[in-house]
């Protein structure tokens, strides 16, 4: 796409257009161009925090989005090739990749419009329903324009897309039937290996975990406290200088060479390695606010962990797979012995 080739920035500088449709398409040809794969897409969150420091969200998101690419490779990676099956793996993919960018489908788009809105000096959010956003988070981006509380954003972000992917998603009924009833996803979740790792560059690992991934109040809790983790003031300029000095490849290489330099040789590809690109279809435009109520717990200021430290902690349960994956590769041997004679 000749608009987006490397003589623009990030965020090209435009004069503003007179109609709404020429906005439109220019706004969704960036979404597409940036919604290619989990590298692109952690790249233009992290971007535009550093174009827009106040909009918190973004800087979670790049974060967060990582962690899905990490999640993405490790199915590449030994042990769970000796888990599962390659059926499996791809279903198990698929279901990271399609929340990934169904969630930058929905989010980049307004966060191109506040982009836009500040420097026009002219808001714009009534472009928001020609990107089927939620009513909810279309008043919220109104409320934000108006008082400036970024953690409220921030909190109504995380309610909107966990709620945006519940249902073609997480109880889409082939993701549902193959992924989340499946054994091996009850013995992870079971295990807390559904965790959110924040590195930093000494070779720590921030973090929580969740214990009912499918459980969209689970969800939003956890994203409720990675929040907090991320931004607090303790913490926050470790993290930043990871971002900003590590480029996201997919791997666990990205952090392994901080934290686990034995492991960093030998462990997860590079997501561009291993996967190319997917093509999306997004025909669901329904509103899920419209038949959902906004809980007030969801808003609920998130208690820190005792201990966010999370570094030996995920190592041991990495361990811990690793040793199911030998045992199953052990059975599968005597197995396939015993079946010889």
């Amino acid at each position: 796409m000749d608009e987006f080739n490397n003589t623009y920035r990030f965020l090209p500088y435009i004069s503003e257009f007179k109609r709404d449709q020429d906005w439109v398409k220019f706004l969704q040809g960036m979404v597409d161009h940036y919604n290619q794969d989990n590298i692109t897409r952690t790249i233009a969150y992290q971007s535009f925090f550093l174009h827009h420091p106040e909009i918190e969200w973004a800087f979670l998101a790049s974060m967060v989005s990582r962690n899905a690419g990490w999640n993405m490779t490790d199915l590449e990676g030994r042990t769970f090739k000796a888990l599962l099956n390659p059926e499996t793996r791809k279903s198990l993919f698929m279901t990271y990749e399609r929340a990934n960018w169904a969630i930058f489908q929905d989010a980049f788009p307004q966060l191109l419009i506040y982009h836009y809105s500040t420097l026009n000096e002219v808001k714009m959010f009534h472009l928001l329903k020609e990107f089927h956003v939620s009513e909810f988070i279309q008043k919220e981006w109104e409320q934000f324009w108006k008082h400036r509380d970024g953690a409220k954003l921030v909190q109504s972000q995380i309610i909107n897309e966990q709620n945006l992917i519940q249902k073609p998603v997480i109880e889409h009924p082939v993701y549902k039937e193959k992924v989340f009833r499946s054994g091996l996803f009850f013995i992870e979740d079971h295990l807390h290996f559904c965790s959110v790792v924040f590195p930093n560059r000494n070779g720590d690992l921030f973090g929580a975990s969740v214990h009912d991934f499918r459980n969209v109040d689970d969800r939003i809790t956890l994203g409720n406290i990675l929040y907090r983790i991320l931004f607090h003031e303790k913490y926050h300029p470790a993290f930043y200088d990871f971002a900003i000095n590590v480029n996201p490849t997919g791997s666990r290489r990205d952090y392994e060479g901080f934290c686990a330099p034995e492991l960093a040789r030998t462990n997860t590809p590079a997501l561009k390695d291993v996967y190319d690109n997917v093509n999306h279809h997004w025909d669901i435009t329904e509103d899920w606010s419209s038949a959902a109520k906004v809980k007030n717990s969801w808003y609920r200021k998130a208690e820190l962990p005792e201990e966010p430290l999370m570094t030996k902690w995920f190592f041991r349960k990495q361990g811990q797979m690793k040793k199911v994956a030998r045992l199953k590769s052990l059975l599968m041997k005597k197995k396939k012995t015993a079946g010889n004679y």
